[in-house]
């Protein structure tokens, strides 16, 4: 009884009135640290967010990868971590970028009877309706939160087609609802055969085994995660190699996915200022 009277006289006394709400804080309320080094969303606080946007950060890259069956080596969430490493590198260098948290639930089949991917335990799927539907909703919070860009690229065959639809698609809404954000599909960043290309001018010539793997992937995922292809298991199994090429010394295989991410990320912002000066003209 005592305690709740104590209660009762404070709120009656406006003691707790300068408490903040803590599901609604104000939202002009100062950063009370140092930001974080980081591009990643969902590794920022919302103050971070907000204090990059009003310092003039103006662009999100939103990427699509998946969670599917890759081979006997690779992890299933394989373009996940391709994305992971090349999306920081566009960033970085483009300097006004943010990233969001990649979107790993994609098209991977049909469920009912399983095709493609979905014949295999791991896989995750959704429907393309599903996928434009989350694509949409995700463009939508970065619009309201005041980007003023939205750059969608995917790692995957399957995404490309729902990606370049919720694009058109928000374009031409937000033009009639006069919204300053413009979202761009940019199929630069999936350019596979041009990467096969590129890696032979440097001499890098493969004979396909038949796995959903190959020497560019690899590559790509140790220089952000080296047990995400198995490393130690296939060298105690004598098959640290894909499609004819051995992938020892381990750093030189990492140095190339480090290449092939700056590459990529050359091409990608290319494109991306192709795509927001086409409809500026």
């Amino acid at each position: 009884m005592v305690r709740a009277s104590l209660v009762v006289a404070v709120l009656s006394c406006g003691l707790l009135a300068d408490i903040p709400d803590p599901v609604n804080p104000d939202p002009d309320s100062p950063r009370p640290i140092a930001a974080i080094n980081t591009v990643f969303i969902e590794e920022m606080t919302w103050m971070e967010v907000r204090d990059a946007l009003a310092a003039g950060t103006d662009t999100v890259i939103v990427s699509t990868g998946g969670i599917e069956q890759n081979g006997p080596y690779l992890a299933t969430g394989k373009h996940n971590y391709v994305l992971r490493g090349v999306t920081e590198v566009i960033a970085r260098r483009m300097g006004n970028v943010l990233v969001a948290p990649i979107v790993p639930f994609v098209p991977e089949g049909d469920f009912d009877p399983p095709t493609s991917h979905m014949r295999y335990p791991g896989t995750i799927g959704v429907t393309e309706e599903t996928f434009r539907s989350l694509l949409t909703d995700i463009c939508r919070s970065f619009e309201v939160h005041g980007f003023r860009r939205v750059v969608l690229i995917g790692d995957s065959g399957g995404n490309q087609a729902g990606m370049k639809a919720v694009a058109e698609q928000l374009t031409a809404a937000w033009k009639e609802q006069g919204s300053d954000t413009q979202v761009r599909y940019v199929p630069e960043f999936y350019d596979y055969a041009e990467l096969t290309e590129w890696l032979e001018s440097h001499g890098i010539f493969q004979q396909p085994e038949g796995y959903h793997d190959d020497f560019a992937m690899t590559a790509m995922i140790m220089s952000v995660d080296e047990e995400a292809v198995r490393t130690r298991q296939r060298i105690r199994a004598r098959c640290f190699q894909i499609n004819g090429i051995n992938l020892a010394p381990i750093q030189k295989t990492i140095r190339w996915g480090e290449a092939i991410f700056e590459h990529r990320a050359d091409r990608t912002i290319a494109g991306i200022e192709k795509a927001f000066a086409d409809q500026a003209n």
